[in-house]
């Protein structure tokens, strides 16, 4: 999780184009701050921490339309998307057919918090559903878990590469330099995950990463959240890193970072 959220922070002062479209960019500034995908995988995190195995798929959704409702008005100006701001306020939420790219920024935990990738799969699509229930808002929120997981399970960048093309379709042949001149500020899972893992496919560390997916430019925060998530479970994240972005979050939000890593120290052997 703290790749997703450091790629939030790192991100967040050149969304909407702010930047230049490079690498070479100040890592932290007095602009770099959480946003709404930092709130909502907070959100998504807790609402896994208390659900058994074999919790029934009804109680899980439940839960996280409880949590996310939660999160999203204690942090209401966290830069929300209309349809979702709606969302949090109406009396009975549904889902509302989103693909937006809001179901693949905050799933981040279900790759850490389930043990196969079937669980992990399934827990991204409940995520998803509760208010990204169009194909693509799913398939997006699927292949980021996925990727988080194989990443985080010792497999490599060209078997995650050919699990993620072969199992959700996203075209991963494209480098960053020829997406990079034409890439513009979209919102979709389907113009944002297969540009996001790219950027980690190319990526040579994690902050290599980071820096890779903030330079595509466009939706930068959300980008670098996916890519970050991805390289946390392929590299880890440096402690540097890991201190800075508990520094920027308040501290409800480093208590359920806590413990998500106490539910991973104890429950790593599990994991195949």
């Amino acid at each position: 999780m703290y790749g997703a959220i450091l790629g939030d922070i790192i991100g967040s002062p050149y969304e909407f184009n702010r930047g230049d479209k490079t690498k070479d960019f100040p890592l932290f500034s007095k602009n770099s701050t959480y946003t709404d995908d930092s709130v909502m995988t907070i959100a998504v995190a807790e609402a896994f921490l208390d659900a058994q195995p074999d919790a029934a798929e009804e109680w899980i959704l439940q839960r996280l339309t409880g949590g996310l409702r939660h999160w999203g008005r204690k942090y209401p100006y966290a830069g929300y998307g209309g349809r979702f701001r709606l969302w949090l306020q109406v009396q009975k939420p549904i889902p509302y057919n989103s693909y937006g790219n809001g179901s693949a920024m905050r799933v981040s935990s279900v790759a850490w918090l389930y043990h196969d990738l079937e669980s992990v799969r399934k827990a991204a699509r409940l995520s998803a559903e509760i208010t990204h229930n169009h194909p693509e808002g799913i398939k997006g929120a699927e292949a980021t878990a996925s990727a988080i997981f194989l990443a985080r399970t010792g497999h490599s960048k060209a078997e995650i590469k050919r699990y993620v093309e072969e199992n959700f379709g996203y075209d991963l042949n494209r480098t960053c330099d020829e997406i990079r001149p034409g890439y513009r500020h979209v919102e979709s899972c389907q113009e944002s995950v297969p540009e996001a893992i790219t950027a980690f496919l190319e990526g040579e560390d994690f902050e290599d990463v980071i820096r890779t997916a903030v330079s595509l430019g466009g939706d930068t925060d959300t980008l670098a959240a996916i890519a970050g998530s991805i390289a946390e479970g392929f590299y880890g994240v440096p402690t540097a890193l890991k201190l800075e972005c508990r520094r920027r979050l308040p501290a409800d939000m480093r208590v359920v970072l806590d413990h998500v890593e106490e539910y991973i120290e104890r429950n790593e052997e599990t994991v195949y």
